[in-house]
Order: structure tokens, then C-alpha cells, then sequence
């Protein structure tokens, strides 16, 4: 893959961000923007299993999708008390995936502020997201192509991303919002999957306190060098293009992926994932 690094800057103005990053839709780090923010020096593991150590939190891993689960499914729950024991204690495939901390953990609101980029933030939408050590995200965007600010705390995360020029090289599975599970982003085999050394992207290794910016349905692919955790805060995609894509996955692609998983089981999931194969083999030729 030909990647490069993602721009870095200690810290940002709204008309700067607007001007080189968001109006361009180009990603950015910025590693100085929350130091004022209680959460900077009060979140890490240890606090978020004294403050939702009762809560009972959906758990995911990178085992493949069946046809049986449903969108956003977890494979399992857990305390969050026993879950943060497990990542400090040994390595696990079990992520936090969107976990609603306004919902969950209400006074958790207390430390962080929104911040103006110059976008409207949804402001019912901070979600968290955790995971143990080698631990990863398929490669995937998301269904509302929102723009997303991706604040990170404790440990390192290695994070890939892509804008949706690329498709024709990442393998996508059609009717979905992912890119063949069998990948490996950290070391893909370039033997199996040619393609992907045409796919030009972006990388970096987020630590503690920095924000990603990602543009508008840019996939991603994130994965826990060490156990950690983000908050993601996000503003609706300006694009129409993008806007009516997304209104298109939530109201029409969605339910019709539901619909065929119901009607033809497994044969669906094996039939997009060679799809994807297949397509991305036929664009190379």
C-alpha cells in the first residue's frame, strides 16, 4: 500500500482547520487540542473501571460476519470493572464498539467540552470505543459518512485510512460497509491481494491525548498496539453526494442486507465476500 503520513499539528484554529482540512477533506493529528480538558489527565483505564465499573458493556472481536448477527451486534457483554481486567491482564480480541457514554455515564460529560471546528457536533453522539492489545477494526467507513473527530486516550493506536477513491483497490463487499475480512492492514499479502499496492492512503500512530480528524466517509482501519481507548465526536457529512449515500445505507442498503442474510443465510455473506474478489480482480485487469 502506498501510504503517507497523516499531517500533524500541535494545535489548530477553526478557520485554519476549515481552510486546509476539512474544506479539502484531508485528514489531520492534532496533538495539543484537549490539554485544558479534565478528561486529559483523569481518563485512563483505571478511572473508567472506578466510574462504569457496573455498567454492562457490548463486547466485539475479528472473528467473521455470519449471517445470524445482526448490524451491530455483540459477540458478547461483560462488566466494565472485569472487562479492563482482562485488557491489563493479557491480550484480548474483545473491543468496545460506540459505547454511549452521555447514555451510560452521564457525569462523565462533566470532563470535556465540545469543541468549535467550525462544524455543528451532534452532541448525543459521544461514543467510546475500546480494545486490547493487538486487538482491531475491520477496515471499514461509517454508515452516516459523518465527519469524525477521534480523541484518544491512553496507549498507542495505529490507525489506516482511506477516501473513497480508493474503493476500486480495497476489496469492498458490496451491500456492506467493510472490505474483505481476510485482510490483515497491519501486513496485508500483497500475493493474495494485488490490488491493495495501488491503494493509496494515509497512517499514524495515535497516543494519548492527540485528535484525528477523519473527512467524510473515509474507511479506516484502527489497531490496539497497547490496550486503550477513544471517544469519537461527529458532525453530519456537508457533501450532498455523501449525505444522500448515507441516507441510502440507512434506509435502503441496510435493510436490504438484513432481508438476503434472512432469506439466504451464509450463501449471502459467502457470495459478497467473493464479490469482492472478484470486482476488485476485474478493476486491476
Amino acid at each position: 500500500m502506498q501510504l503517507q503520513d497523516i499531517p500533524r499539528v500541535k494545535t489548530i484554529t477553526k478557520e485554519d482547520f476549515i481552510n486546509h482540512f476539512f474544506k479539502p477533506q484531508k485528514p489531520v493529528v492534532v496533538e495539543r487540542f484537549i490539554e485544558e480538558w479534565p478528561a486529559y489527565s483523569k481518563w485512563n483505564l483505571e478511572y473508567m473501571k472506578t466510574v462504569a465499573g457496573d455498567k454492562l458493556v457490548p463486547l466485539y472481536d475479528d472473528r467473521p460476519v455470519d449471517y445470524k448477527d445482526g448490524f451491530n451486534e455483540p459477540h458478547a457483554t461483560m462488566k466494565m470493572a472485569d472487562y479492563i481486567d482482562l485488557l491489563k491482564k493479557e491480550p484480548t480480541k474483545f473491543r468496545i464498539f460506540l459505547w454511549n457514554i452521555l447514555k451510560e455515564v452521564p457525569h462523565l460529560q462533566k470532563d470535556f467540552t465540545y469543541p468549535d471546528f467550525g462544524l455543528r457536533l451532534m452532541k448525543s453522539l459521544p461514543m467510546l470505543f475500546f480494545g486490547g492489545r493487538d486487538s482491531h477494526t475491520f477496515m471499514h467507513y461509517d454508515i452516516d459518512l459523518a465527519n469524525i473527530f477521534h480523541f484518544h486516550f491512553e496507549g498507542d493506536k495505529e490507525v489506516v485510512l482511506f477516501d473513497q477513491s480508493q474503493n476500486k483497490h480495497l476489496y469492498k463487499v458490496p451491500h456492506s460497509l467493510i472490505t474483505n475480512e481476510s485482510i490483515n492492514f497491519s501486513d496485508p499479502d500483497y500475493s493474495k491481494w494485488p490490488a491493495l499496492k495501488n491503494a493509496k492512503g494515509f497512517k499514524t500512530t495515535l497516543q494519548h491525548g492527540e485528535v484525528l480528524y477523519m473527512p467524510e466517509g473515509y474507511w479506516h482501519y484502527m489497531k490496539y498496539i497497547t490496550p486503550g481507548f477513544s471517544m469519537s465526536l461527529r458532525a453530519i457529512a456537508r457533501n450532498p453526494k455523501n449525505l444522500s449515500k448515507a441516507l441510502y445505507n440507512v434506509f435502503i442498503m441496510r435493510n436490504y442486507d438484513n432481508l438476503m442474510r434472512r432469506i439466504k443465510g451464509q450463501k449471502w455473506i459467502d457470495w459478497k465476500n467473493n464479490k469482492s474478489i472478484i470486482d476488485t480482480n476485474k478493476a486491476l485487469k
